[in-house]
């Protein structure tokens, strides 16, 4: 099979994606983050009466039209005690903000603009208009309206006014799960001793937080030796959570000990497509498992995060009815860069600024794929395309931010 161009590649595997239908109910308090899967319409009118929207008296704007003017105070309103009387000609209310105004007024002096006189009266510093400082019945919403339409993502402003609505509870799309499956017999988990011939597995973190940071829901598989009974087990659990996607970190070559590929395609994986143009990142498989994605990335780290960020990222954000994250930015490079290849290359870089503001990418001297302390210092990947041909220093060049 011939390398597939990374444009290509992405095409095929977000085409055969679709968002996940499954509608859940979550809590008021848990839902930021998650994407409303129906338009959330207001249980009530908000403010639900005139309110004042500062500290002052309550009076009727006729009472006070001319500055000077005399009103006996005949009572108080605060927040969540409201006067129940009415004010009639010449009469105000002692008002605080958010009380209802009393019936009779329609208008709020506030404090600093009034005197007060002996016998609970105040005289008037300021003249009053219709209206002034009082909020409306409905300004914000009215019952009924939609206020939050189908595909928001709620963050904390959404759920601010789903509150207000009267909304304990949101209809959200259930997230994506993705079942993740680091193999082989040369791997240990962090704080185990390795032996004379393991290393510590690191590709699962990095991932699993990519999937969590994209809107996904981890099913951490663990680490499963080079068997292919282990791996089959695996696969199982991963069909039984109904897992979305799953995703196998390393061992998807045909090599005598890479099983990954073959064991799939015994439990009836369909091979989309495999290795990619690419560097780092070739052997990439992609396929299906019944309705669950399969992704098989690299064994080497920055291979595993380097198409991590290519096509799982939008795989996951378009199952989670995200729009995709846009990495790709325009910047210049800082020294020469060679002729390139047939494979597009992901350079890890540095990234400044320079005195006209312009971004500027260092790549690294070594980019070997197994070196993840790069990778971590790494502000992005400088993009290569394939065939490109020589760049000299302060040339325009397309960067993958990696933390856009």
């Amino acid at each position: 099979m011939a390398l597939l161009p990374v444009s290509e590649a992405k095409s095929r595997l977000l085409g055969k994606a679709s968002p996940v239908g499954t509608v859940e109910t979550v809590a008021l308090g848990e839902a930021s983050g998650r994407v409303l899967a129906a338009d959330l319409v207001a249980r009530l009118t908000q403010p639900p009466f005139h309110a004042s929207a500062m500290d002052g008296y309550a009076l009727s704007a006729s009472d006070a039209s001319t500055v000077g003017a005399e009103l006996s105070v005949i009572g108080t309103a605060a927040a969540g005690h409201a006067f129940e009387g009415t004010v009639g000609n010449g009469e105000t209310v002692r008002i605080f903000t958010g009380a209802p105004l009393p019936e009779g007024t329609d208008s709020v002096l506030i404090q600093e603009d009034a005197e007060k006189l002996e016998g609970d009266r105040i005289r008037t510093r300021f003249e009053v208009t219709k209206g002034r400082h009082v909020r409306p019945r409905g300004q914000d919403f009215l019952e009924g309206e939609t206020v939050l339409p189908a595909g928001t993502l709620l963050d904390f402003s959404h759920l601010t006014v789903a509150a207000a609505m009267n909304h304990p509870e949101l209809p959200v799309y259930r997230r994506p799960r993705v079942a993740i499956l680091a193999t082989g017999d040369e791997l240990v988990p962090p704080g185990a001793t390795p032996g004379q011939a393991q290393i510590i597995a690191s590709n699962t973190f990095g991932v699993c937080a990519l999937v969590r940071d994209n809107g996904g829901e981890v099913l951490d598989l663990g680490i499963v030796r080079d068997r292919s009974a282990d791996i089959t087990a695996a696969i199982d659990k991963a069909r039984a959570a109904k897992a979305d996607v799953l995703v196998t970190l390393g061992g998807a070559s045909v090599g005598d000990h890479d099983l990954v590929q073959a064991t799939l395609k015994a439990a009836g994986m369909e091979l989309d497509f495999w290795r990619i143009a690419m560097r780092p990142g070739k052997p990439l498989m992609v396929g299906a498992l019944g309705d669950m994605h399969v992704l098989g990335l690299p064994g080497n780290p920055v291979a595993s995060l380097v198409t991590s960020l290519l096509f799982l990222e939008p795989l996951i954000r378009k199952l989670a009815h995200l729009p995709e994250r846009r990495r790709e930015v325009q910047g210049i490079t800082a020294h020469r860069l060679a002729a390139n290849d047939q494979r597009q290359d992901y350079l890890r870089a540095r990234l400044t600024r320079d005195r006209d503001g312009n971004l500027v990418a260092e790549a690294f001297e070594k980019q070997d794929s197994s070196m993840m302390k790069i990778f971590a210092h790494s502000g992005g990947l400088i993009i290569r395309p394939a065939h490109a041909p020589e760049l000299p220093a302060g040339a325009p060049c397309p960067i993958l931010l990696i933390r856009p």
